[in-house]
């Protein structure tokens, strides 16, 4: 796990702290029993593990279902208001108060752009969004597309000049593509809001170098597929507006049509990306395909 805030590294918790924590659940005796202060994913785990035990499960299975305890160890418990992301499953739960508060399907990264182990704090919501391109895609899909008669207009895209706060918009006229094609030469372009537009109505930011953040998405047939790893490594989200409404404590609605409006969420949110492949099963444990190779 990369953590792109270090506040979020686990650190042992002093005894005042575990003992204020025991004091919230209604039911103390349900608390100890559940193991209430660690992640449900954590404890489904710690469970299959004593039935995979008793079962005799092989020596390669056991080492795998500990390396997947050990990703999930790292997650907060209910009482944390946080997100978690599984890579393996395609899912996102959100939580709080000492309880799960929804879940959902997420697209996620395709083997080739993956999406990384990482937890960070969600700090803003962008309303209308534009959708950056990245520079492979440039090259690989829109310029050849150019180069084919398509128009940026068409497209719903713009050139820009550069990468800074106040780029100058290109004209189509004024760009080499044959050598943004080859490579050789690289483009800031990047898609209008608007219904069409990948980033959908809204992204939910969090500080991280990998360029990660979780958005909402037009494409809505890739969220009823059993695997869902299509993305470039962000996080495709099946329904923007109940996180949105989790998130903000209200509706997500624009107030115009103008791009790129920032709105701060009322408190940093933990978001942690992880990778779960073990499942429970009639007759014991399972494991989803290693799409990204991580538990050999």
């Amino acid at each position: 796990m990369d953590y792109a805030d270090k506040s979020l590294r686990p650190k042992r918790a002093d005894a005042e702290t575990v003992l204020r924590a025991a004091a919230f659940p209604k039911d103390f005796g349900a608390y100890m029993k559940n193991m209430g202060w660690m992640s449900e994913h954590y404890v489904r785990l710690r469970a299959l593990m004593g039935r995979a035990q008793a079962q005799g499960t092989s020596r390669d299975a056991m080492a795998r279902l500990r390396l997947n305890l050990d990703r999930a160890r790292l997650l907060p418990g209910p009482y944390t208001h946080h997100i978690v992301v599984d890579a393996s499953s395609g899912q996102l739960w959100y939580y709080g108060a000492g309880k799960r508060a929804g879940t959902m399907k997420v697209v996620v990264g395709a083997p080739e752009t993956q999406t990384p182990m990482l937890a960070g704090k969600l700090q803003w919501a962008i309303l209308n969004p534009y959708w950056n391109v990245p520079d492979y895609l440039a090259q690989k899909s829109i310029a050849p597309k150019i180069l084919a008669g398509r128009s940026l207009a068409s497209l719903r895209m713009e050139a820009l000049s550069d990468w800074g706060p106040n780029p100058r918009k290109l004209a189509q006229s004024e760009i080499d593509w044959p050598a943004v094609a080859a490579g050789s030469e690289v483009l800031r372009l990047r898609e209008l809001p608007g219904g069409a537009n990948s980033m959908g109505k809204v992204k939910f930011l969090f500080p991280n170098d990998e360029g990660i953040y979780l958005h909402d998405t037009p494409e809505r047939d890739l969220l009823k597929k059993p695997d869902r790893h299509f993305s470039n490594g962000c996080i495709r989200l099946e329904n923007a507006g109940a996180l949105g409404q989790w998130l903000l404590h209200r509706p997500i609605n624009a107030k115009s049509k103008a791009p790129e409006q920032a709105v701060a969420l009322p408190v940093g949110v933990p978001v942690y990306l992880t990778y779960i492949t073990a499942v429970a099963t009639d007759r014991g444990i399972a494991f989803r395909d290693d799409v990204y190779g991580r538990d050999g």
